[in-house]
């Protein structure tokens, strides 16, 4: 048990570690609004987690059964991302300052999270991998595997955690222009995945 904490604690920081549509809006975030929008982010992160981890241990029956199920979830996340991106082009300078908190606040931050890690197919397909890993090639027992991928999920919270809090540290170096142009970067990035997400799992269900 402690070994498969251990392994698991390692694995969740490469996991988070990819500079994908969640590593930017964290850091995007926790520049604009405060380390604690980022924490919030990454809550919302390690709840899909959660549930993506949850069908990867005990199977898939209780999803829908919709034919091209798959290609549905992944164009709404398409047109997600190419909303994120196009807002972060379209904006100005950003106000470098904290929101006040409230309880939208938090459900904006959380959700953002949340479907940003869940509407990319791959992350799935990462915890089914992992999951069946632990299971052929370690052999690890169901408790081992869920004690492995809870301590992953963990050490994904904490990562992001402090790379949210390390951004906003750095705060006094974004100033508007740079912040300005950081914003405009995400926006492309996000674009992009949203481009090559399309390309590489869209296309397949029109040929």
């Amino acid at each position: 048990m402690i070994e498969a904490f251990l392994y698991g604690l390692v694995t969740g920081i490469p996991l988070c570690l990819t500079f994908g549509t969640v590593f930017f809006s964290l850091l995007q975030n926790s520049v604009d609004n405060g380390y604690r929008a980022g924490m919030k982010i990454a809550f919302g992160v390690i709840v899909c987690d959660l549930v993506l981890i949850i069908c990867a241990l005990f199977g898939t029956a209780f999803l829908p059964k919709i034919k091209g199920f798959e290609y549905y979830v992944t164009a709404i996340g398409v047109i997600f991302l190419l909303a994120l991106g196009l807002a972060n082009l379209l904006k100005g300078t950003p106000r470098l300052a904290y929101p006040k908190t409230r309880f939208g606040d938090f459900i904006y931050y959380f959700s953002t999270g949340f479907l940003l890690n869940g509407l990319n197919p791959i992350n799935f397909i990462t915890w089914v991998a992992l999951a069946a890993w632990l299971d052929k090639s370690l052999h690890y027992s169901l408790s081992e595997r869920i004690i492995f991928l809870l301590a992953s999920v963990l050490s994904i919270f904490l990562t992001e955690s402090a790379i949210a809090v390390s951004a906003h540290k750095l705060k006094r170096f974004f100033t508007p222009k740079v912040a300005f142009w950081f914003n405009k970067i995400t926006g492309i990035v996000f674009i992009g995945i949203a481009c090559h997400l399309a390309w590489t799992k869209l296309s397949v269900f029109f040929q």
